[in-house]
């Protein structure tokens, strides 16, 4: 089993992450496992049901769980998955202190909005 451990503002892997669209109809799956050339570079807990996932490459990819998740924003997740990618509405994540439970959302591309003068 392959677990990750992300801190609830910034969060290094060491592991390699490929994020790729299967088509505008499929999900959107980010692959931690196989692909160093593309890895993630750290996550960012906006909300209780908004994670963004910041690639390596400059792509951020922004996450809206399901359901809002109370202790995430101040005790960050973990999670474990059998396969090599974390794909949109297809995987359980795990607060890191009361080990509450939240499913992932569905993943879309990020663009920041505009730095206020």
């Amino acid at each position: 089993m392959k677990t990750i451990m992300l801190a609830a503002a910034v969060a290094v892997f060491a592991t390699a992450a490929n994020a790729q669209g299967m088509g505008s109809a499929g999900p959107v799956c980010i692959r931690p496992f196989d692909s160093p050339d593309d890895p993630i570079n750290h996550t960012h807990v906006v909300d209780p049901q908004t994670i963004l996932f910041y690639m390596s490459d400059g792509k951020i990819w922004k996450n809206t769980l399901k359901t809002p998740c109370r202790g995430l924003m101040f005790h960050g997740f973990s999670f474990a998955t059998h396969q090599d990618e974390i794909c949109s509405n297809a995987q359980a994540i795990h607060v890191i202190e009361s080990g509450e439970t939240c499913e992932l959302g569905t993943f879309t591309p990020y663009t920041p909005p505009p730095a206020t003068p």
